[in-house]
C-alpha cells in the first residue's frame, strides 16, 4: 500500500473520530457521556497505532536520520495522544478529544509532505543523541497536553461566568483541570530540565565542542525560565486562573520557537536543512 494512502488512513481516522467527539461532546446541547466509551477508547487505539506505525519506519527506522519540524510535530501529537489516553484513564476530560486529535490529524502527513533532508553527522546515531532527543520529544508532547488543558481552563472560566446555553456540556470542573495543569507542568518541567542538562553533558561528546548559546539554546532556556517562575509563583504566590494561562502560553510558544520554528524557518522558508 503507498505511504501517502497510509498516511492518509491514520490522518482521516483522527479527523472522524474529532467531528465524533465535537459533535457528542461540545455541539449537542443534553449533557454529553462522563468519559470515554470502550469503543471510543479503543478507536483512537487505531489511527494511533498507524500514526506510530509510520513514525516507527519513516523516522526511528530509516537508514538516516530524518528529523526536522515536520517530523517533530508528529512525534510531539503522537506522544500527545498518548498522554491523553492515558491521562483519561484517571480522569474526565471531557472536551479535549476535538482539540488533540485534529492537531494530531494535521500532524500525520507532514513527514510526507516536508521529509527534510537526512543528518549525515555522525552524532546522529548516537545513544547520547538518541536519549537527549527522546527527553525532548516527552517534554514537547507534556506540554502540548498543558496547553489544551489551558485551553479547556479558559473555557471553563468563560462558562462559569456566562448564564444560559454553553458550548461545551460536562466540562470537568476548574479546580480539577488546574490542578491537573500543574501537574502536566511539573511533569513537562522535569523532562525540559534533563533535555537541557543532557543536551550540555553530551555537547562535547558528540559535537567535540562545549554548548553553543544558539537561539535554540535561547528559547529553550528562556523557555525553562519561563515555566521555572511559573511553577515557582503557584507555590510561592499561588498563581493560577489567567495568570497561569499567561504564563504558560509564553512558555510554550518560546519552546515551539526553540526547535519546530527554527528548523521551520530553515527548512521551509530559507530552504536549508
Amino acid at each position: 500500500m503507498p505511504d501517502i494512502v497510509i498516511h492518509g488512513v491514520a490522518s482521516a481516522g483522527y479527523a472522524g473520530l474529532a467531528w465524533h467527539f465535537w459533535s457528542t461532546r461540545w455541539r449537542r446541547k443534553a449533557p454529553s457521556p462522563r468519559g470515554l466509551k470502550p469503543w471510543e477508547r479503543a478507536a483512537i487505539l487505531a489511527p494511533f497505532a498507524i500514526h506510530g506505525w509510520l513514525l516507527y519506519f519513516d523516522v526511528f527506522a530509516a537508514p538516516q536520520l530524518r528529523f526536522g519540524f515536520a517530523q517533530a510535530l508528529s512525534v510531539m501529537l503522537w506522544l500527545g495522544v498518548a498522554l491523553y489516553w492515558f491521562e483519561s484513564l484517571f480522569y474526565s476530560l471531557e472536551g479535549m478529544e476535538p482539540l488533540v486529535l485534529p492537531l494530531a490529524a494535521l500532524a500525520v502527513p507532514l513527514p510526507l509532505l516536508f521529509p527534510g533532508l537526512a543528518s549525515t553527522a555522525l552524532h546522529s546515531g548516537a545513544l547520547e543523541f538518541k536519549l537527549h532527543l527522546a527527553l525532548a520529544m516527552i517534554a514537547y508532547s507534556l506540554f502540548v497536553i498543558a496547553i489544551l488543558h489551558a485551553t479547556l481552563m479558559a473555557l471553563a472560566e468563560r462558562q462559569l461566568h456566562r448564564k444560559g446555553a454553553s458550548l461545551i456540556t460536562n466540562l470537568p470542573p476548574l479546580l480539577t483541570l488546574e490542578r491537573l495543569l500543574f501537574r502536566v507542568i511539573g511533569a513537562a518541567f522535569v523532562f525540559l530540565t534533563l533535555t537541557l542538562v543532557t543536551g550540555m553533558a553530551f555537547s562535547e561528546t558528540l559535537f567535540g565542542r562545549a554548548v553553543r548559546f544558539d537561539h535554540k539554546t535561547v528559547f529553550a532556556v528562556l523557555s525553562w525560565l519561563a515555566f521555572g517562575g511559573l511553577l515557582a509563583g503557584r507555590w510561592l504566590y499561588g498563581w493560577r486562573g489567567r495568570t497561569a494561562l499567561r504564563w504558560t502560553l509564553t512558555g510554550f510558544v518560546l519552546l515551539v520557537l526553540a526547535y519546530v520554528g527554527s528548523r521551520f524557518v530553515l527548512e521551509v522558508i530559507l530552504g536549508r536543512g
